[in-house]
């Protein structure tokens, strides 16, 4: 169910970008972030479309959710699919009946220990640049409160992302995701390779390039760049 109380500061921060800089990549996990706190998802994953309008991973809240996001991509099937299509949200679907509508991914989400899942479109007028996916382990429905609440997050999430660096038209747009696309290969890079040396798990390994990210001020790509060179070297 939809946490009211950290209603409040998650909008303050997603606004807060509409006129500060920020790093686009880690604002996009920041997000997940936030929506899987607000609703009690177990999992968040999001997906934006490229260059050609093709959908591809761009941020989870932890690994299972990345898994089935990609899972998604590679089968073409799933609710992010779904709602990126059609450009409506798929709410309350729940996955122990929806083998007909997926019949590749709700056994894998099952498998993964998910019950239901939600997709809402990232909306840009009447174009959709993107899905947000919330997983749960429990068989829970969001009410049309819930589902306003958790749309409007992705909205102004939408939003903010059109603000970053003044972008005022779609083809500007799609070249600014594009490079956010990029910058996320060379992060996912430098998560394996950190993870590798410091013996962890690739979230923590990713959490530690946020940290550094942070207090050196730098963007994440340029910190994922610097951990790659210096392993190379």
């Amino acid at each position: 169910m939809i946490s009211t109380e950290r209603l409040t500061d998650v909008f303050v921060e997603v606004a807060d970008t509409l006129i500060t800089d920020f790093d686009l990549v880690d604002f996009l996990h920041n997000l997940t972030d936030h929506a899987a706190a607000v609703s009690g998802a177990e999992a968040v994953g999001l997906m934006l479309a490229d260059q050609r309008g093709q959908l591809r991973y761009m941020a989870a809240s932890n690994e299972t959710g990345k898994m089935l996001e990609l899972f998604q991509l590679q089968n073409d099937e799933g609710p992010c699919m779904d709602c990126y299509s059609t450009r409506a949200a798929v709410v309350n679907a729940d996955l122990a009946t929806a083998s007909d509508r997926w019949p590749k991914f709700a056994p894998a989400a099952i498998a993964a220990g998910f019950q239901s899942v939600h997709a809402f479109p990232m909306r840009l007028r009447d174009s959709v640049i993107g899905a947000l996916n919330l997983f749960g382990h429990a068989d829970e429905e969001f009410k049309d409160q819930e589902v306003r609440v958790v749309q409007a997050l992705a909205d102004v999430a939408t939003i903010a992302l059109l603000q970053e660096r003044s972008i005022a038209r779609a083809g500007v747009l799609t070249e600014q995701l594009q490079g956010a696309l990029n910058s996320r290969i060379v992060i996912e890079q430098a998560k394996g390779a950190l993870a590798r040396q410091e013996g962890s798990t690739p979230h923590d390994a990713f959490e530690m390039l946020r940290a550094e990210a942070r207090r050196s001020r730098r963007r994440l790509v340029d910190v994922a760049t610097e951990i790659i060179t210096g392993l190379d070297r």
